[in-house]
């Protein structure tokens, strides 16, 4: 049989050098001797013989080769050809198989890869990637990968013996290879073998991917993330129509692989009842392993709302291929790590926490990757996703690259990004990692490091607009979400909307005040009067933005020590600084962060290769410091004065910063609607005060809500016998005034009970 190709068309598919496979392999309507008939081309390596089958009278034809002995072809004289199979023999196994470059249409459309290029694909991740789906009949797996300055790109799995020459992508529109490869199922492991103009080959994970296998291994793996049966829509519903910026928001930040390890000889299930692999990390204690997402919604889920907390917040759960770093240098940004488990398993802990009334806040991770071989680091021969000249594309101190915010595509990859947890994965919110490194292009960077803007500035102009199109989509899609800046500068309007300049977060981290609160309780309490302003300062800016007040895991290693150990004193004035300083936090406007241990008073810092040091709880001491953040949550969730003015100058007002010689600061938090108001006094000394004046708006009876100092939080007990009332003594500028007893170390929330202050007004019976 003469061949219907050109030997140089062979050749380019022999030797993988084809950006269109699709030209010369599959079939194709010819005429031959007057007549049309049909060619059938296939390359199949090793192959010794081929016939192509029919599909319903499994008639045969054999397939020759001719120029290359695993180049198959043959003539078929039909009117129509369609999902024909080819049998072939290899190493002496027969095989059937469906032809991939018989099915000729594209899952991708112009239309996509128009709104890919422009930056605007708001889910191209429905797109690219790997997805299960049925193409003519036939179902498959639809492989689609962006690599514009790439010779070729096949895709690699265990399907095709990891052979690059079998499953050859062609090149569409803008950068973008595809190819349908027909009956491949869920869970198929696979890559991307890429090779550049001058022949060099990389092996690459799926930037899209949306699993990837447990590290070492880089492998991704084909997944359904539409099976999953979710319980949470009255939650979802519910915060559609809410604005978190007027409820309470406690959140306890969370490392799932450090919270707490199980032992490997207790197996690990999965929802079918199958046995999940143990995950064994070198680094743990022996006999230790990761717990699963379904162990942790088991265990982490009670505790959390035991605590009273109303959000967790999880270190990066992206993939990424090293322990160490924290989840912060992420290789998969569309895959949940598989340390702890499957995709589904991940929605399952998201639901559970839905269903029991706890939002989930993911650390996501924009601003830099590592560079690992297998990433997105050099993906198609050229520096795609990050800038190719390194005073631009690399955090030299982190050993990390930056995106190049600049390309559109790569904008898309992220923005799309960030909306896929929150469709894929119901999750409440993102907490935008170090996003000062992505704002200035100074950051970290000496002199003659760095490269200016277009106006000679060191601001990131594309960042910040980056930054501006995700909160503005990410609020469009998802009202009533949260997104959380970790912003260490001065950098205006990081909270404020994208319509009026502002970056567009509704909550960025205030460092500030984190700093100059955990240098004045290091302090002996005999020098804090000299040091006030580290109190007072933070209300001078405290309404300029939406402050999230954190005390985030970066504070407890790195020889920080950790919170208790950072105070001074015995071991009973530590416990009583940490008291005071964490209600002070929560009477402090802003919302709240606290990293895992904090709640019951961890001496260690924290070690990512060490469970928490939970035999401390069997200690008073620790118990009471547990018990302690647990009743101080309720009451921060249980007086709106706490958290409907979190934003404005309305909801906070001093009675009197200037007490240093005591370091005592005294103030109002007022509620939004009901007009009632709490009074906060705190002393910053283990010195007591009695008969104390404080100045109060309003004459009656208040009634003491809240002191750290009680007993049952291991204090000393000082308070004011449940509450006082007020004098006909103006104080403070106010017309009324509270003789209070401070405890040492303690601060005391009083309220206005106008019920009992009226009854007892009219000579009734009042009952406390």
């Amino acid at each position: 049989m003469a061949v219907t190709v050109a030997p140089d068309q062979i050749d380019r598919i022999v030797w993988n050098q084809h950006q269109n496979p699709f030209e010369v392999l599959g079939p194709h309507m010819i005429q031959q001797d007057g007549k049309t008939v049909w060619a059938v081309r296939a390359y199949l390596p090793a192959a010794d013989a081929a016939w192509v089958v029919l599909p319903e009278s499994r008639k045969e034809y054999p397939m020759e080769h001719d120029h290359n002995p695993h180049f198959f072809e043959c003539v078929i004289e039909i009117e129509e050809l369609s999902n024909y199979q080819i049998r072939y023999t290899e190493g002496g196994h027969e095989r059937f198989t469906y032809d991939p470059y018989a099915f000729k249409t594209r899952r991708i459309t112009d239309f996509d890869i128009h709104l890919f290029a422009e930056g605007n694909h708001h889910r191209i991740y429905e797109k690219l990637g790997a997805h299960f789906t049925e193409i003519e009949g036939i179902q498959g797996v639809y492989f689609a990968v962006w690599a514009p300055n790439a010779r070729n790109v096949s895709v690699l799995g265990d399907f095709n013996h990891w052979d690059g020459r079998k499953h050859q992508m062609r090149l569409t529109g803008n950068g973008i290879w595809e190819l349908f490869i027909p009956e491949l199922k869920v869970g198929e492991h696979y890559k991307y073998e890429i090779k550049n103009h001058d022949g060099h080959i990389y092996e690459k994970s799926d930037p899209y991917g949306f699993q990837q296998e447990a590290r070492p291994k880089t492998a991704s793996i084909v997944t359904n993330l539409d099976a999953y049966d979710w319980g949470d829509a009255n939650w979802m519903e519910q915060r559609r129509h809410t604005d978190p910026l007027t409820k309470p928001i406690s959140v306890y930040e969370v490392h799932l692989g450090s919270w707490l390890h199980a032992s490997s000889s207790e197996p690990a299930h999965r929802a079918d009842g199958s046995l999940e692999p143990v995950v064994t990390v070198a680094e743990l204690k022996p006999g230790a392993r990761f717990l699963t997402y379904r162990e942790l919604a088991a265990k982490l889920i009670p505790y959390v709302k035991e605590l009273g907390f109303t959000h967790v917040e999880l270190l990066p759960i992206a993939e990424h291929p090293f322990d160490g770093s924290w989840g912060y240098q992420v290789t998969g940004y569309y895959a949940a790590t598989s340390r702890y488990g499957t995709p589904e398993d991940f929605m399952y802990f998201v639901d559970q926490c839905h269903q029991n009334g706890i939002g989930v806040i993911v650390d996501w991770v924009p601003g830099h990757f590592p560079k690992d071989g297998h990433g997105l680091a050099f993906f198609d021969g050229t520096h795609l996703y990050e800038h190719a000249d390194p005073r631009k594309g690399e955090h030299k101190e982190w050993g990390t690259l930056v995106f190049n915010y600049g390309r559109n595509e790569v904008r898309n990859f992220l923005v799309a990004n960030a909306l896929f947890w929150f469709d894929k994965y119901h999750i409440d919110g993102i907490r935008v990692d170090a996003v000062a490194s992505m704002l200035y292009l100074d950051y970290c960077r000496k002199d003659g490091e760095w490269v200016a803007n277009e106006y000679g500035g060191r601001e990131n102009i594309e960042a910040a607009d980056f930054l501006r199109q995700v909160n503005h989509l990410l609020f469009s899609y998802y009202p009533g979400a949260l997104s959380i800046a970790e912003e260490s500068t001065s950098w205006p309007m990081v909270s404020w909307p994208t319509y009026v300049g502002g970056l567009g977060f509704n909550l960025k981290w205030n460092m500030g005040w984190m700093h100059d609160m955990l240098d004045y309780f290091a302090m002996d309490p005999w020098f804090r009067q000299f040091h006030q302003n580290n109190v007072t300062f933070s209300i001078w800016y405290a309404f300029s933005e939406n402050f999230m007040l954190a005390l985030s895991h970066d504070e407890v290693v790195h020889g920080k020590s950790n919170m208790l150990g950072k105070m001074p004193g015995d071991e009973w004035q530590k416990f009583a600084n940490l008291r005071c300083l964490f209600a002070y936090m929560f009477m402090h406007p802003g919302k709240k962060t606290l990293f895992m241990s904090m709640e019951f008073g961890q001496w260690s810092e924290w070690n990512v290769w060490s469970d928490l040091e939970w035999h401390l709880l069997q200690y008073e001491p620790h118990q009471s410091h547990k018990h302690f953040i647990t009743k101080l949550n309720a009451f921060y969730q249980s007086e709106p004065a706490l958290y409907t003015q979190d934003f404005t100058q309305e909801g906070f007002e001093w009675i009197d910063c200037s007490d240093n010689r005591h370091s005592v600061v005294s103030f109002i938090r007022r509620d939004k609607d009901s007009g009632d108001f709490i009074v906060v006094v705190c002393n910053f000394t283990p010195q007591p005060h009695s008969h104390y004046r404080v100045g109060v708006p309003e004459r009656g009876y208040y009634r003491e809500l809240f002191n750290s100092d009680a007993r049952e939080f291991g204090g000393s007990n000082m308070g004011n016998l449940g509450g006082k009332w007020s004098d006909d003594w103006a104080y403070h500028s106010r017309p009324f005034s509270l003789d209070v007893t401070l405890p040492p170390l303690g601060v005391i929330a009083l309220k206005l009970d106008r019920d009992y202050t009226r009854a007892i007004e009219s000579g009734a019976t009042a009952v406390q």
